[in-house]
């Protein structure tokens, strides 16, 4: 038996377990995790060829769990800190002032009033990567505020999505670009253009179409159904959280010799503090962090078990055999297949698709002569678009509940939902194509 062989029967393990994993009804961490300890006994215990360096003591097999558990730990705190950030915020009324003020400010003009609130929604997702977090944070305020607008349930749900899709999208957090870069060996440098300016493209072309005729907000009915701000709030206030996040951001860019180094995760707690710091009210912050942990926690063992799965489908050549299949497609059929291939994967593996597709088509457009920069920003956003889909479908599953929606998924949110997925996929695709001259045009 040769090892591609051995690699063949491995991701045929692999796809067992996981069929088998959701055949049980197990979530899809636990799923995952079986199918990369499939993959590992299948490995150990298969011919692997003539090498004698594939002999797998069960020492290194345990080390190899343990190592790919902590490939993503420094996504997870970024992860996590932000979330711990904007829940802080949430919790001292911040995000009820913003939106109140909005509607206070702009019920009579629906267009200008839009607008601010797909500014309220690409914020949590930008600053933490996770549409999850956006749903979570400001889905339900965002919802209150469009049915207010008239937006019938189906647009409603359907918009909330969209558009936390692509704050999750946005930069500066993009967390499968990060993963994809890391895995390539790739500096996550040069993507803030690029992924702006398709994500806030898709946002506000899903905030028009979906919602952009109607009449103006009913104000009492929109601030009836939004929570009450506690007396202290002001802009300045609202503000400052962010101010010191984007200084603190800022100043290591633009001081890199004689700023400290400090990290995403400590300037995320950083502005926590600030939250603290200037709620008019005392915050319960250990329960705060107690209920971010507790939220999280699907997303942040996906996290941890693609590591684990990623590092044995490496180890057992699963890996290089998806990369050669993979770069191996011509060109032309690549471009007019992963506008469909990245949604329905992501669909199906969450983030593990973004190090197992994106690193070899990195290295694949890299030789091509195409710019990896702006096509991997290109696949980033279309992997998030993918959050609705079966199985796992985390984020639509999250719009649905936050909004209450009680219509059929598929023919009522999903369908609805379509065109202006076309629409951001095709924009994605063309980035892609034409990614070379992009490039010269906007830079990385």
């Amino acid at each position: 038996m040769t090892m591609f062989h051995h690699s063949i029967l491995v991701l045929l393990a692999i796809v067992a377990a996981f069929a088998v994993g959701k055949k049980l009804s197990l979530n899809t961490e636990i799923s995952m995790l079986l199918s990369a300890l499939a993959g590992l006994v299948a490995h150990v215990l298969l011919p692997k060829g003539v090498d004698p360096r594939s002999a797998l003591p069960f020492t290194e097999a345990i080390r190899h769990l343990v190592e790919g558990s902590f490939t993503y730990f420094d996504v997870c705190l970024i992860f996590m800190t932000a979330t711990f950030f904007m829940s802080l915020y949430k919790e001292a009324g911040g995000v009820a002032f913003i939106v109140r003020r909005i509607v206070l400010g702009f019920h009579n003009r629906r267009s200008v009033c839009l607008l601010l609130l797909v500014l309220v929604m690409m914020i949590p997702g930008a600053i933490t990567g996770s549409g999850a977090t956006t749903v979570l944070t400001v889905g339900s305020l965002v919802g209150s505020v469009l049915l207010a607008m008239d937006v019938p349930a189906n647009k409603r749900v359907a918009l909330i999505f969209l558009l936390a899709a692509m704050s999750a999208a946005c930069p500066p957090i993009n967390l499968w670009a990060m993963m994809a870069a890391a895995g390539a060996n790739m500096p996550y440098v040069g993507f803030a253009r690029p992924l702006a300016l398709l994500s806030v493209s898709g946002a506000l072309f899903a905030a028009f179409w979906l919602a952009g005729k109607g009449k103006p907000v009913d104000m009492n009915k929109a601030l009836s159904t939004l929570p009450e701000v506690p007396e202290g709030w002001n802009w300045l206030r609202a503000a400052a959280p962010f101010l010191i996040l984007a200084a603190l951001v800022l100043a290591g860019r633009a001081f890199p010799y004689s700023f400290p180094i400090l990290g995403l995760p400590l300037i995320f707690m950083t502005s926590a503090l600030a939250v603290c710091a200037i709620s008019p009210s005392r915050l319960p912050v250990f329960r705060v962090a107690r209920n971010t942990v507790k939220s999280l926690l699907g997303l942040v063992s996906i996290m941890v078990v693609v590591g684990v799965l990623i590092q044995v489908m490496t180890l057992s050549g699963v890996r290089g055999l998806l990369s050669l299949a993979v770069v191996t497609l011509p060109l032309g059929v690549l471009f007019f297949s992963l506008w469909l291939i990245l949604p329905a994967s992501e669909g199906m593996l969450q983030y593990a698709v973004a190090p197992l597709f994106g690193v070899p088509l990195i290295m694949l457009f890299n030789m091509k002569g195409l710019d990896p920069v702006i096509s991997l920003a290109a696949w980033s956003v279309m992997w998030p678009l993918g959050d609705c889909l079966p199985p796992t479908a985390v984020v639509g599953r999250a719009a649905v509940m936050e909004l209450d929606f009680k219509g059929d998924y598929y023919r009522g949110f999903v369908k609805t939902a379509l065109p202006v997925m076309g629409f951001i996929l095709l924009l994605s695709t063309l980035f892609m194509v034409y990614s070379k001259e992009i490039a010269e045009v906007i830079g990385g």
